[in-house]
């Protein structure tokens, strides 16, 4: 997500352990990465923390990216996400989920209809809750904003 648009949601199939090489080979480089093509020449690329190591997504990035932030800069859990799907989740559960296609479904449809202007205001947001992560050296920050 940027203040140019969003990508559509991807989602893992069950029973798919997601390490560097699938994370590399399926997420980025068939699905992220082609999404973000339309915003051209010198898009930036930001990963949140995961479990996926990221030597080997960094290694494919700088060559796939122009203006890598490098890993050593990336937060723990990216401020922009975690405001974008505290906003996603209040819409998704309003009522109870049935099953998984249900919720992908629901996702998929909030996801679209989601206004660009929740997306500028979190990017707006993004140094300043930043600072507020780095500030409780991770810990839980959320309830100062």
């Amino acid at each position: 997500m940027s203040k140019l648009g969003c990508t559509d949601i991807h989602f893992i199939e069950s029973g798919i352990k997601v390490n560097g090489a699938y994370y590399r080979d399926n997420l980025l480089a068939q699905k992220l990465l082609p999404d973000m093509a339309p915003v051209g020449p010198g898009r930036i690329f930001l990963c949140s923390n995961r479990t996926v190591p990221r030597r080997i997504e960094h290694a494919f990035l700088e060559r796939e990216t122009p203006d890598l932030i490098p890993p050593t800069l990336w937060p723990p859990i990216s401020p922009v996400d975690y405001s974008i799907w505290s906003v996603l989740q209040e819409k998704i559960y309003h009522s109870r989920i049935n099953d998984l296609e249900e919720l992908k479904t629901r996702l998929i449809d909030e996801w679209a209809q989601l206004d660009q202007s929740i997306v500028d205001a979190a990017v707006g947001q993004w140094r300043r809750r930043l600072c507020a992560c780095v500030s409780v050296r991770g810990a839980h920050f959320e309830h100062k904003f």
